[in-house]
C-alpha cells in the first residue's frame, strides 16, 4: 500500500492557486486542519495566504468552528479572529449557507476542509451549500483537495429522498470513497445544486495520491476524531449516535469502542466532560462494552457491532431513535436488524443501488482507485 510520506495536499501546490488570488478579494472556508505542509513544518492556510499578501476579506467556519474546538452540533457564532482580525462567518449557526451579503464584496472563494469520507460528516453539506451560494452569486470557487482517509472503499446503504437533510443531501452510500474535489465535481456533474445550476469550480489536486494510499491525518479534522483508528471506525460507529449506546465521547477513546451500563464485558469506561464533549451521553455512568482501539483497519462498513449491541440491549423498542434514519439514510436498516437479518443479508440488499453509485462515481475520479 502506498505511504503518505509522498503525498502533497492541494494546499501545498501554492504555485497553482496563489496566482489566481493575486489582486482579488478572497473569502476562505477553512478550519484548524487547513494546513500547508513543508518538509520542516506546517503553516495554516490563512497564514500562508497572508504571507503572499492575499487580501482575505472573510473566513467561513464549518461545524466545530474555525479553530475546530467546538462540540459536535454546537452552534457557532460569528466573530472576529483574535489573531488576524479577519471576520469569521459561521456556517454552523443561524446560517449554513453564505448569504448574498456575505459574498457581495468577494471576487473569489477558496475552500479547504479535511473530510473523512462519510455521508453524514457535515463538511459535505457545507461544500454543497457553499457551491450553491457561489453559483447563485457568480463567484468562482477554488477547492484545495485533500486525501480521503476512508477513500479506499465504498459501502453502505444509499440515501433515500425521504430522509435527506443536513446529515445527507445526496443519494450516495454512507462511505462514498471520494475526495472533496471529486465530490464537488460530482455535485456539478449530477446537477445536484438547486435548479441544476453550476458552480465555476477549479480543483487543485493532491499529488502522489491514489485512493488506496494509507493516509493518516496529521491533525484531527474535528474534536472527537483524535487519531487514525477513530477516523477509520467513524463511519461504522457513528450509527450508534442515534441509539442509547456511547461511542466514547467524553473519554480519550472517542469512536474506538462502544458501551452501555446495561451491557456486560471486561472493557469499561465512564464518559465525563472533556474537549469536544461538554455533555457526553451517559455522563458519569460506567459503560461496559467492546474496546476497538486495536482492531485491524476495516475496509467496509461494519454492522456487526450495531447488531451485537441491539441484541444485548433489553428495551428493543427504544434502541433506535426516530433520527436514526438521518444517519442510515433508509428505514430498512433498523427494520432488518429488528427482524434478525444477518449482516450478509443486509449487505446484499444494498447491492443494486451501491453498484449504480460506483458506476456514477467513476466519472468524477481525479485519482486512480
Amino acid at each position: 500500500m502506498p505511504l503518505q510520506a509522498q503525498v502533497q495536499v492541494g494546499a501545498q501546490d501554492i504555485n497553482n492557486y496563489i496566482p489566481l488570488l493575486k489582486g482579488k478579494k478572497v473569502a476562505v472556508v477553512a478550519h484548524a486542519a487547513s494546513q500547508v505542509y513543508t518538509t520542516k513544518n506546517a503553516v495554516h492556510l490563512i497564514d500562508t495566504l497572508r504571507s503572499h499578501h492575499i487580501n482575505i476579506v472573510s473566513i467561513f467556519a464549518p461545524e466545530h468552528g474555525f479553530r475546530s474546538r467546538e462540540d459536535n452540533g454546537a452552534l457557532i457564532r460569528d466573530e472576529i479572529d483574535s489573531l488576524t482580525q479577519i471576520p469569521i462567518i459561521s456556517l454552523h449557526g443561524k446560517n449554513r449557507k453564505p448569504r448574498p451579503e456575505h459574498l457581495a464584496e468577494i471576487d473569489i472563494l477558496l475552500f479547504d476542509l479535511q473530510d473523512v469520507g462519510a455521508r453524514f460528516y457535515t463538511y459535505l453539506s457545507t461544500l454543497h451549500l457553499v457551491m450553491e451560494a457561489c453559483a447563485e452569486n457568480n463567484i468562482p470557487m477554488i477547492l484545495l483537495d485533500r486525501p480521503n482517509p476512508n477513500g479506499h472503499y465504498v459501502d453502505g446503504p444509499v440515501m433515500e429522498d425521504a430522509y435527506k437533510g443536513y446529515l445527507g443531501k445526496h443519494n450516495i452510500p454512507i462511505v462514498h470513497g471520494l475526495t472533496l474535489g471529486e465530490f464537488a465535481k460530482m455535485i456539478n456533474g449530477e446537477g445536484w445544486l438547486v435548479n441544476g445550476i453550476q458552480c465555476e469550480l477549479t480543483v487543485i489536486k493532491n499529488q502522489a495520491y491514489i485512493h488506496q494510499t494509507q493516509y493518516d491525518l496529521p491533525l484531527r479534522p474535528s474534536p472527537n476524531l483524535p487519531n487514525a483508528q477513530a477516523v477509520n471506525l467513524y463511519p461504522s460507529l457513528c450509527l450508534f449516535e442515534q441509539t442509547p449506546v456511547s461511542i466514547g465521547r467524553g473519554t480519550e477513546k472517542q469512536f474506538q469502542g462502544y458501551g452501555h451500563p446495561l451491557f456486560r464485558g471486561d472493557y469499561s469506561f465512564i464518559p465525563r466532560p472533556n474537549f469536544g464533549a461538554k455533555k457526553p451521553k451517559l455522563e458519569g455512568e460506567k459503560c461496559r462494552g467492546e474496546d476497538l482501539s486495536n482492531h485491524p483497519k476495516i475496509n467496509r462498513l461494519e454492522l456487526k457491532w450495531l447488531i451485537k449491541a441491539y441484541a444485548a440491549y433489553p428495551d428493543k423498542e427504544n434502541f433506535f431513535s426516530p433520527q436514526f434514519v438521518k444517519l442510515s439514510g433508509t428505514k430498512s436498516l433498523e427494520e432488518q436488524i429488528q427482524k434478525g437479518w444477518s449482516e450478509k443479508a443486509i449487505r446484499k440488499s444494498w447491492e443494486p443501488q451501491l453498484s449504480a453509485f460506483k458506476k456514477t462515481r467513476e466519472k468524477y475520479l481525479l485519482y486512480p482507485n
